[in-house]
């Protein structure tokens, strides 16, 4: 049945005061035409919803049933006015961000502790998957917006990107284990050493893997893992010598050592990624800005853009 929703409008404010003057008071509708509602609804529905006398209005039985379907429903579109008024005054709503385990625990935390104590009632919500996978995540409406490396071959041109971080990987190595440390090493001797390096299916790996093919290296790793905790963990019992993030390393660690590579490996990028074909709630653009404040104070000025970034900003 195609019943117009002014009508049932209508109809919860006269049946809430029992006042066709009252209703046309909080409709901001004249008397006459909340009347005229009333009886349209009545013949669409083919019931007499009212029982109206010169002193008072009341429900008819067919009226309390239908009431109480549709005070249910008037307090839910209320309630998701409310929200997302809230949302957008940063009083309430939900903040959805894809990123890595890696990105969470090493970069994240401070920015979403200090983001909580300014607004304590909006939602944070935290999904961890891969860089690559986030992507995915982001396009599937899933996150309101995601933190990942760069370079990232999951990235599409509709995406848009923005700099908020600047990191360099390198190659980790147990002090007993592997008696390297002050010499210089060439990517291609490294080769002759079990190489522990994040799974294929990680922007990491796909960044090492083209910087060995570029020098004409095929690099075979020892130990494939998902996690750049585990890699470390594993480097300082001497199984292999793993390839991390520079900022995952404890800067006063006894065990590890950062090997000495003859060859410079470019610098990679994090990225704070949105869907410009979806909405962007306020509680996120907050984020962002905060998120780029930091960058830029730290010299990094890039602005919101397509996805292809270039090497330096």
């Amino acid at each position: 049945m195609d019943i117009n929703y002014e009508l049932y409008k209508v109809f919860y404010h006269v049946a809430a005061t029992l006042s066709f003057s009252e209703a046309s008071k909080q409709l901001f509708i004249s008397q006459s035409a909340v009347s005229q509602s009333i009886k349209v609804l009545e013949r669409k529905l083919n019931q007499p919803l009212f029982i109206r006398s010169t002193k008072k209005v009341q429900l008819t039985p067919e009226g309390e049933i239908l009431l109480k379907h549709i005070e249910p429903a008037m307090n839910l579109i209320k309630k998701g006015e409310n929200q997302l008024l809230e949302a957008h005054t940063l009083n309430g709503g939900q903040l959805r961000i894809g990123a890595s385990d890696t990105i969470c625990r090493y970069y994240l935390v401070p920015y979403l502790n200090q983001f909580h104590k300014k607004y304590p009632n909006i939602h944070i919500k935290v999904t961890n998957q891969t860089s690559i996978e986030c992507v995915r995540f982001l396009e599937n409406g899933q996150a309101d917006f995601i933190i990942t490396n760069y370079p990232n071959s999951a990235l599409t041109n509709h995406l848009k990107t923005q700099v908020i971080n600047e990191f360099h990987d390198v190659f980790a190595a147990s002090r007993a284990a592997f008696p390297l440390e002050g010499q210089s090493v060439t990517l291609e001797s490294l080769l002759d050493y079990p190489i522990m390096m994040l799974d294929r299916k990680s922007t990491t790996s796909e960044f090492l893997h083209q910087l060995f093919q570029k020098n004409q290296l095929d690099l075979v790793p020892e130990i494939e893992l998902s996690s750049n905790d585990l890699l470390i963990d594993l480097a300082r019992i001497g199984l292999g010598i793993a390839f991390v993030p520079d900022f995952c390393i404890p800067k006063e660690d006894k065990e590890l050592f950062v090997l000495n590579l003859k060859e410079q490996l470019p610098a990679r990028q994090m990225v704070a990624v949105y869907n410009e074909n979806l909405p962007v709630s306020q509680a996120a653009r907050q984020f962002m800005d905060l998120l780029q404040a930091t960058a830029t104070a730290n010299g990094l000025s890039c602005s919101f853009q397509e996805q292809r970034i270039p090497a330096s900003c």
